[in-house]
């Protein structure tokens, strides 16, 4: 990603995000809020649920990546 995810973000997260979730355990997650917490220079927690197939949410989850490696898949609604 060019950019810090935002809340209502859909993001991929696969193994250059984190080694957590590579091959099949990467997952697609909407994302609810994001914490710069000083860590890791490019790294940040990203809280969010977790999307089936379908995407409906199934679990929610907060999650430690590096930002850089993160896919947008669908970005956040523009409000007026």
């Amino acid at each position: 990603m060019n950019r810090a995810p935002v809340p209502g973000d859909v993001i991929g997260v696969g193994a250059a995000a984190s080694v957590q979730f590579g091959g099949e355990r990467k997952l697609r997650m909407r994302v609810v809020a994001v914490d710069f917490r000083a860590t890791y220079y490019g790294y940040a927690w990203i809280a969010g649920y977790m999307l089936d197939r379908d995407g409906m949410a199934i679990d929610k989850r907060e999650i430690f990546v590096q930002v850089a490696g993160l896919v947008l898949l669908r970005p956040a609604a523009r409000r007026t």
